[in-house]
């Protein structure tokens, strides 16, 4: 059902990789044009000499290429998040821990990736340093999604085996589902963000894409240090959710027709299906009415920054940001109170289900003339990116977990089948889809 990907650690034992070889074949693909402005910066001599250490084969990661988000300090690089208001910040003195952590399991740094700058949108375009294309569009120059475009553009074009970014509001998992590859987002307290700038710290997860679940289970396990307990149960033991309110409007012709046959093949393959009217999705148009956590807290961080440079800013970032100058204190603490209340209701209401499917995002990846910078197309952004994070951010506000898995046939645009859960559900939500994505891709 679905097109063939690039060989997975999955498909492999890490004992029969070449780490030299492919090595080589990652930064050929990273020096391709389907990789143009992909990468802010290279370091392949560096990932060459990782890749041929002896020591780095009997590592998790056996020197396999990664890619890091330009949110994430490395020692000796200055982090820029995607911005010009940066450039001349000093270079950071050591690794953020999710950097320490893919180091010390065996990982070959290749690059910094490019990204919607300070991880402000989910749609993945940079007016500074240009906008990936979509690997998985042949028909038209279409957006990566974001914020996290150029880990996801990285991964689905081989130049890196796993694409180091974070998920504020879908930041993995949109471009994860519009670029055919697999983001999952864990449960935010999982992984430590020390070291990544923040856009908000209530709702920031580190976390990456990857080539398969399998990949994603390992990757997990190194950036959060713990095991993934696996399950051996078929998708007939597990009791699944369809979120029929909200996350199913609007779906656009190739997302309906994916979606509703990847729901057959799952129910001929004896998974129990129900709908679910989680009708308290509706409510949080009204919660986040002040601006959200990402307002609020970004501005906190960026307001000193804004009065100096604000000219160096995009300007749909520079708007995002300020709407959180007007929020007070009071509003603030609400916010908090309102999403403490809402997700004791919404763990009330998923008892009994082990996971929610629903598609990852509504439309298949747009045109970047539809929405390229100018004002004349601002209206058309912001609608866009709205609608591109309306589903993955639902799961943010529920502090759960969540994994995007490609889910369209060979012909057509990539499209996302996103499995969620409530906090710390992770294992249960990888273990689901490994069982689909299993069954998704036998011929």
């Amino acid at each position: 059902m679905l097109p063939d990907l690039h060989s997975s650690l999955q498909k492999q034992r890490i004992s029969q990789i070449d780490p030299i070889a492919e090595m080589e074949r990652s930064i050929a693909a990273a020096q391709s044009e389907r990789c143009k402005h992909v990468f802010l910066s290279t370091d392949f001599d560096q990932a060459r000499a990782v890749a041929a250490d002896p020591g780095s084969a009997r590592k998790p990661l056996a020197g396999l290429a990664v890619s890091v988000k330009d949110l994430f300090d490395v020692a000796g690089q200055t982090t820029r998040a995607g911005s010009l208001v940066l450039r001349d910040a000093l270079p950071a003195l050591k690794d953020s821990t999710a950097v320490e952590r893919l180091r010390r399991a065996g990982a070959a740094f290749i690059g910094r990736t490019n990204m919607a700058e300070f991880a402000f949108s989910g749609v993945g375009i940079n007016p500074h340093f240009g906008t990936p294309l979509n690997p998985g569009a042949s028909d038209a120059a279409r957006v990566p999604g974001g914020s996290s475009s150029g880990a996801a553009v990285s991964v689905a074009t081989g130049a890196a085996f796993v694409g180091l970014g974070s998920d504020t509001g879908g930041s993995i998992r949109i471009p994860a589902a519009l670029c055919g590859v697999v983001g999952f987002k864990s449960s935010a307290r999982l992984v430590p963000a020390d070291g990544v700038l923040p856009l908000s710290t209530t709702l920031d997860t580190v976390c990456a894409l990857t080539r398969s679940v399998h990949d994603a289970m390992l990757t997990h396990e190194i950036l959060a240090q713990r095991r993934v307990v696996r399950s051996p149960a078929p998708l007939s033991a597990y009791r699944l959710g369809i979120a029929n309110t909200v996350m199913l409007d609007g779906l656009d012709r190739t997302v309906s027709q994916a979606w509703h046959r990847t729901l057959t093949l799952l129910r001929r393959a004896g998974a129990r299906i129900e709908d679910i009217a989680l009708t308290e999705i509706n409510e949080l148009q009204q919660i986040q009415a002040s601006g959200g956590f990402s307002a609020a807290e970004s501005y906190a961080w960026h307001h000193q920054l804004l009065a100096n440079r604000r000219a160096s800013y995009d300007p749909r970032v520079a708007a995002r940001i300020e709407r959180g100058a007007s929020m007070s204190a009071r509003d603030y603490i609400e916010l908090l109170r309102a999403r403490r209340n809402w997700i004791d209701r919404m763990e009330h209401r998923l008892q009994g289900f082990d996971a929610v499917l629903s598609p990852t995002v509504a439309v298949v990846a747009p045109p970047i003339s539809d929405i390229a910078p100018g004002v004349q197309r601002d209206d058309a952004f912001f609608r866009t990116n709205s609608l591109l994070l309306r589903n993955t951010s639902v799961i943010n506000m529920l502090d759960g977990c969540a994994i995007s898995i490609p889910c369209h046939a060979s012909g057509e645009l990539p499209v996302g089948l996103m499995v969620w859960a409530g906090a710390l559900q992770d294992d249960q939500v990888l273990n689901i889809a490994l069982e689909i994505e299993h069954l998704l891709r036998q011929p």
